[in-house]
């Protein structure tokens, strides 16, 4: 019943899934669990190669640490997401350490980090397939990087507020302040501030709930025409 469950899943995300030999089919599936983490969780510290992770529910935060103990938010995590920085030993590549924690209640599919090492070892489509999932994971690290290093504050700010709201779909982002700066690489006190003055200029407006757009038009200038 586990195999069916995850086989059926793998038929949607794995471009190579249909060409697999059923012997190989049933390694990864035997090699699969689905895990549910509470909020707050950390999942993964960087210490091993922990697998392929799948988000079925929930969100999970992948993030880099400094030896101070100030973290840097690299991407976020949402059902349908696949991340595969947690499997160094499947792209040895990967020589720096990522962790993970779970933002909410979060539900995922797992497959054994040196289970899947295997089969790519074994299948080069797998290889590739592996290869281009990280190197678009590497493209959103980049982007938040370039942000950090060379972008102001109120344009961060403006992209993230606008990105979050195209992704979920509404004007008004249940998000606190310390959560738009963890997610941000941010202090919150920054954050705040910054949002004090976005309310100012009549972009944005605060409540309990979150933050609300309220000129839409002017954020996006902010965000995508800043000299």
């Amino acid at each position: 019943m586990e195999e069916n469950k995850f086989e059926k899943f793998y038929n949607e995300v794995f471009p190579f899934w249909a060409d697999l030999p059923e012997a190989e089919k049933n390694f990864v599936c035997d090699s699969s669990f689905e895990i549910n983490y509470k909020k707050g969780t950390q999942i993964h510290d960087g210490s091993e190669c922990s697998g392929v992770f799948m988000v079925q529910s929930g969100c999970l935060r992948i993030y880099i640490m400094s030896e101070e103990g100030k973290d840097i938010t690299l991407y976020r995590l949402h059902p349908g997401d696949m991340c595969m920085l947690a499997a160094s030993c499947v792209i040895r590549a990967i020589t720096f350490d990522v962790f993970i924690d779970a933002e909410e209640d979060s539900r995922c599919f797992v497959i054994s980090g040196p289970a899947f090492a295997s089969l790519s070892e074994r299948n080069r489509t797998v290889k590739i397939f592996s290869l281009e999932t990280a190197v678009e994971r590497f493209s959103d690290v980049m982007w938040v990087m370039q942000q950090i290093l060379f972008m102001s504050m109120d344009r961060r700010l403006a992209i993230f507020l606008t990105e979050e709201s195209a992704r979920l779909g509404t004007d008004t982002i249940e998000l606190s302040h310390e959560q738009i700066a963890r997610y941000m690489g941010s202090a919150r006190e920054v954050v705040s501030r910054m949002l004090k003055y976005f309310v100012s200029e009549g972009i944005v407006e605060l409540s309990r709930r979150g933050v609300k757009i309220t000129d839409r038009k002017k954020l996006r200038k902010l965000a995508f025409e800043h000299s």
